[in-house]
């Protein structure tokens, strides 16, 4: 057994557990491998260990992952922040994408999908901690975009998406957690029929599905350390 499968192995015993202790099932809660900076190869060795999803950051090293590992069926999540002027290879090549957080972005990824492809399963991503420094629209803003984006034709608007402070405490975290559930309850009581919560990471995830999370994204605990690097073109 390689070390990505059994670390894959732990994570899903991680998820399944807190699914359970939060009266859920594992079920309920779907694990997507972030392998950004990780080479092919070793998302080839998870998919062999029945992984699927797969998150990436970057555009074109999505892309080129996407495209060597095509026979492999496994189902691609952009998660990171999206220029305006690299959304067409998104939307050609990626089956979900958790960072919209403007309408224009919105509005390229619908134009540039293709007619031949089912819809664009999209997020919007909150920035729940009002940080400069992270992407994101204002919880206040999401009704808005979120019932503009929802209009778009080849889009799909699932869910919403966030990415917390990086070392808060864990009633922080759940806080955080909780403001993107409730708002996602909110906007379903006013007519959206919004099914995903995106939150939790490696070090957070049992946090995040004790609040309603239904998709985790997980690199570190998986994969190990990642490369730095810089965004491509």
């Amino acid at each position: 057994m390689t070390s990505i499968s059994a670390n894959l192995q732990a994570v899903r015993r991680r998820v399944a557990a807190a699914a359970r202790a939060s009266g859920r099932t594992p079920e309920d809660v779907a694990l997507i491998a972030v392998s950004k900076t990780q080479p092919a190869q070793s998302v080839a060795e998870a998919a062999h260990a029945g992984q699927r999803l797969f998150g990436e950051n970057y555009v074109r090293e999505g892309v080129e992952k996407a495209a060597e590992l095509h026979a492999r069926q496994l189902e691609w999540h952009f998660i990171g922040p999206l220029q305006s002027n690299k959304t067409r290879p998104v939307a050609t090549h990626f089956h979900w994408v958790h960072s919209v957080d403007r309408l224009k972005l919105a509005e390229r990824l619908s134009e540039q999908r293709g007619d031949e492809l089912p819809p664009l399963n999209v997020c919007i991503q909150v920035n729940v901690g009002g940080e400069a420094s992270k992407s994101g629209v204002a919880p206040g803003e999401v009704p808005a975009l979120a019932a503009a984006v929802a209009k778009l034709p080849r889009l799909a608007l699932r869910g919403l998406m966030c990415i917390p402070e990086a070392g808060g405490d864990e009633a922080l975290l759940r806080a955080r957690f909780a403001t993107l559930r409730q708002l996602r309850d909110r906007l379903n009581d006013a007519g959206l029929a919004l099914d995903t919560l995106s939150m939790g990471m490696s070090d957070d995830l049992e946090l995040a599905i004790a609040e309603g999370a239904t998709m985790v994204r997980v690199g570190t605990a998986i994969f190990g350390a990642r490369n730095v690097r810089e965004e491509q073109a």
